[in-house]
C-alpha cells in the first residue's frame, strides 16, 4: 500500500506511488516520543511466554518452574530461565478539522487537500513501522472516527475516509476536542491537523485534558498565504464560508489591521503552546507537505 493500478482503476488521491517511495525513507525523531509512540517498536522484557526469545538467566527463589528451561538444566545440572521480550504496538491519535473554512484555497491546494495529504503521508509511516493509528474527522464535533489499527486494510480504511471526506460545518474545535476524549483509551501522541481559527484559549482549555492525562499533544496549523498575507488591488467582497457573513472592501483600506490581527492570533497560539509544553507549526499551503512532514518526524 499504496499499489500501482492498472486497467483504468483511480490511483489514491491522498497516497500516490511516488510519495509513497519517499515516506518510506523517513524515521521519526525522539521528539514524537511518548513511551516509544511514534518511534516503532517498544519492547519490554517479561517473564513468561511472548513473541521473542531474548535469553536465559539464573532461577532465583520464587520463579514459576514453568519458566525453567529443564533441557539446559539437564545438559548443566543448573536451573535457568528462558526470557522473553514482547513487542506492543504504540499508537498515534490524528484528529483533522474538515469544517467550512478548511475548504479555501489559493488556486493550488485547499487547506483540507494539504491536510488530507498529510494525515494520509503520517497515517503510512505509522502502520508501515507496524504501530497504530486513529482518525478523528470533526467540525462542530466529532464527524467520523476509525479506532487505532495498523493494518494494511486499516490504512485503507482511512483513505477511503479522507477521500471521501468534504469541507462543510462550523468549526468547534474545543467541543470536538472534548466529545473525543473518551474514545482515546491508550496515552498516546495526538496530533491535531486545522486552520485554527477558533479561540485559542478554549482550544487549550480543552488541550488540557489531553495533556493531563499523559497525551503528548502536536499542533500542525495550515493556513493559505492569502490568509495571512490579504493582498490585492482591488475591492472585493470577503465570505464567511462558515456563517455566511459578508463584507465588502478595498484591501489596502483593511490590510494594516487585518494583519495585525492574525499575527496576534498566530502569537497567541504559539505562546499558549510553549507554555504548556505542546508543539505547535505553522505551515502555508504553499509549502510541500512532504517536506513539513520530513521535518517533523527528522
Amino acid at each position: 500500500m499504496p499499489e500501482e493500478r492498472t486497467g483504468g482503476g483511480a490511483a489514491p488521491r491522498y497516497l500516490r506511488t511516488e510519495d509513497a517511495r519517499q515516506l518510506r525513507a523517513m524515521t521519526f525523531s525522539p521528539r514524537l516520543m511518548v513511551e516509544g509512540a511514534l518511534s516503532g517498536k517498544h519492547r519490554s522484557r517479561l517473564r513468561g511466554a511472548s513473541m521473542e526469545f531474548h535469553e536465559y538467566r539464573a532461577y532465583t527463589p520464587g520463579d514459576p518452574p514453568a519458566m525453567v528451561d529443564w533441557r539446559v538444566f539437564a545438559r548443566s545440572d543448573r536451573l535457568h530461565l528462558r526470557t522473553f521480550r514482547l513487542e506492543t504496538h504504540l499508537e498515534c491519535h490524528l484528529f483533522l478539522d474538515a469544517s467550512a473554512s478548511m475548504g479555501y484555497g489559493d488556486g493550488g491546494l485547499s487547506k483540507l487537500e494539504w491536510a488530507s495529504h498529510f494525515a494520509a503521508g503520517l497515517a503510512y509511516i505509522v502502520t508501515l513501522r507496524q504501530d497504530r493509528v486513529s482518525l478523528t474527522v470533526f467540525d462542530e464535533g466529532p464527524r467520523a472516527f476509525l479506532p487505532p489499527g495498523g493494518t494494511r486494510g486499516h490504512l485503507r480504511q482511512i483513505l477511503s475516509l479522507l477521500e471521501g471526506n468534504e469541507a462543510r460545518g462550523r468549526t468547534d474545535l474545543a467541543g470536538a476536542l472534548d466529545k473525543s476524549l473518551p474514545l482515546l483509551r491508550r496515552r498516546a501522541t495526538v496530533l491535531v491537523i486545522g486552520d485554527f481559527l477558533a479561540d485559542p484559549g478554549e482550544v487549550f482549555r480543552a488541550l488540557s485534558a489531553y495533556t493531563h492525562r499523559g497525551f503528548r499533544v502536536f499542533l500542525l496549523q495550515i493556513l493559505t498565504p492569502t490568509e495571512l498575507n490579504l493582498p490585492g488591488e482591488r475591492t472585493r467582497r470577503f465570505a464567511d464560508p462558515e456563517t455566511g457573513r459578508r463584507v465588502t472592501a478595498h484591501p489596502d483600506t483593511v490590510r494594516a489591521a487585518y494583519r495585525e490581527e492574525i499575527e496576534a492570533h498566530q502569537r497567541r497560539l504559539a505562546a499558549l503552546a510553549s507554555r504548556r509544553g505542546i508543539d505547535c507549526v505553522q505551515a502555508r499551503t504553499d509549502q510541500s507537505w512532504l517536506g513539513v512532514l520530513r521535518d517533523l518526524v527528522r
